[in-house]
């Protein structure tokens, strides 16, 4: 492969996430703030590489004798691009070669925070992301993209009545054993990842949504299967990207989220951190 169109930093590390097929645990637990690496150092029982550059700080330890990594990606789906990209790559570089095969797969665990569309889902809870609906259209630029719920994503569409000026949509599971050992106690649903933070999430400062009502129409819509009503719960901006490349690429992928705004409600928590850090304990006690 061409240095260009994967590359790689002098170490042989991938360039942006600086981390190798020796570095990389199995098991990853994705966070987008960088500072939020450092709390898994008080978790982890040992810590034997640390790694940063740019937004994207690399910690891999162990906990309860289970080798994990902790690795922040920055805010938005073109960061998980980059980011789960390269996870994949690392498992199949070795000494700057590249191997066609991996016997290794990942479980990636995405602990974000993340606004509430429903309005009895306070702040403080933990939403659990069954279901991923990109609006970034990110999936829709790879040619492997197969539509694993294509029936969903024309009931969304339908119900949301997008039109050709917005990206079209795509929607993925996520990982089911995952969903059942990590999260059977927090709210489950559908989660909708958003290409930015203010228009694209139906806020306005100066400049307005192309879709006035976009949060309403989100919070109503409703997907049916044989568990159930599924609704959207949540609404964020990385975990369509993660499913999907997860989905394609052969790893397992479930996205946690502590809610520290309720959009109907219009409340909002910004000293979160307590609660942050319970979460990720919690998260790792579990996976390991």
């Amino acid at each position: 492969m061409k240095p260009s169109e994967l590359p790689l930093a002098p170490d042989g590390s991938l360039y942006h996430i600086r981390l190798t097929r020796s570095t990389l645990a199995d098991k990853v637990l994705l966070v987008g703030d960088p500072g939020r690496v450092e709390m898994f150092k008080d978790i982890f029982e040992s810590v034997e590489f640390e790694s940063q550059n740019r937004e994207i700080h690399a910690l891999t330890g162990t906990y309860h004798g289970t080798r994990l990594t902790a690795l922040s990606t920055g805010m938005g789906c073109d960061n998980i691009d980059i980011v789960l990209t390269e996870l994949d790559a690392a498992l199949r570089v070795e000494n700057g070669q590249w191997k066609d095969e991996s016997e290794r797969h990942l479980q990636l665990v995405r602990i974000g925070t993340s606004g509430s569309l429903q309005a009895d889902i306070d702040c403080g809870s933990v939403v659990a992301s069954a279901y991923a609906i990109g609006m970034d259209g990110l999936m829709n630029f790879y040619r492997e993209w197969d539509f694993p719920q294509s029936d969903m994503n024309q009931a969304f569409m339908v119900h949301m009545g997008l039109g050709h000026r917005l990206a079209s949509p795509y929607c993925v599971r996520s990982s089911e054993q995952l969903l059942h050992s990590l999260a059977p106690d927090y709210h489950q649903g559908i989660t909708v990842t958003a290409p930015g933070f203010y228009g694209p999430q139906g806020r306005a400062v100066r400049l307005h949504p192309a879709i006035d009502d976009l949060n309403e129409r989100l919070a109503s819509f409703e997907w049916k299967t044989e568990n159930g009503k599924w609704k959207v719960t949540n609404l964020e901006m990385e975990t369509s990207a993660i499913y999907g490349f997860s989905h394609l690429l052969g790893h397992e992928a479930l996205t946690l989220c502590l809610i520290i705004a309720n959009r109907p409600n219009g409340t909002f928590i910004n000293d979160y951190h307590s609660q942050m850090r319970q979460l990720i304990g919690t998260v790792v006690e579990r996976l390991a």
